[in-house]
């Protein structure tokens, strides 16, 4: 081969070289943009799924799945509610476990405590029940978990907590005036039968100022807006 010969292939090798060279560095580049692109949204999740794993517990989100099929808010009857019995079926726990799932909602929720055996509200039940759901913050589920002492029948008390959940439902109606309402509330109406509230919930928000005994705490709804992501 000539010298001539082979300065022209030595050029059209290295000609041929650039573009591989070029593309390789290009590959690179890219794959490291992905691995960054890639790295940003895995430490998002992770922020994600411990805040998850604080307040939105498996658990949690197990009950929230099962009041939504069961209670009204997904299937097409919505704001039906849950009585006890139902309530108990859709727990699938002790009532002491059921309460427990609540414990992080502390500073989300209040406690709409009622008088003996009525379940008409007075102006510092709407006012707390106004706070409450006003403070939504993008959260898609309002609970409302009302219960009754212990004293009288088991059916009367069935329906004085189903009665006590309805005013707190015919207020929101009423105050706010949201055409999506009825799906975004679920009731669950307990009576004295299951999950009565222990002194431990006398510490969050309540309706009444008086001094806090368990048979008044559960003379009450419970109410907190859930922003799980199912």
């Amino acid at each position: 081969m000539t010298p001539i010969m082979l300065m022209r292939a030595g050029v059209l090798i290295v000609l041929l070289a650039v573009p591989a060279t070029a593309t390789k560095i290009w590959i690179g580049s890219a794959e490291a943009r992905l691995e960054e692109m890639n790295a940003k949204p895995t430490e998002k999740a992770a922020v994600a799924t411990s805040a998850d794993v604080e307040y939105c517990s498996p658990e949690l989100k197990k009950i929230l799945r099962r009041v939504l099929m069961s209670c009204g808010l997904v299937g097409g009857d919505a704001a039906r509610g849950c009585q006890p019995v139902q309530a108990k079926n859709v727990a699938t726990m002790s009532g002491d476990d059921f309460n427990a799932l609540f414990r992080p909602m502390k500073e989300r929720g209040g406690i709409v405590q009622f008088e003996k055996d009525k379940s008409d509200m007075d102006a510092t039940d709407t006012q707390l029940v106004d706070q409450v759901f006003s403070d939504q913050k993008g959260a898609s589920w309002f609970f409302v978990v009302s219960r009754a002492s212990p004293e009288g029948s088991v059916t009367h008390n069935r329906d004085l907590s189903k009665a006590r959940a309805e005013a707190v439902m015919a207020h929101l109606k009423q105050k706010f005036n949201d055409p999506d309402l009825e799906k975004e509330v679920g009731m669950l109406w307990l009576g004295e039968e299951f999950a009565q509230l222990a002194d431990e919930f006398c510490s969050w928000k309540r309706s009444s100022a008086e001094e806090c005994k368990q048979e008044n705490i559960n003379r009450s709804a419970f109410i907190a807006w859930i922003d799980c992501q199912l």
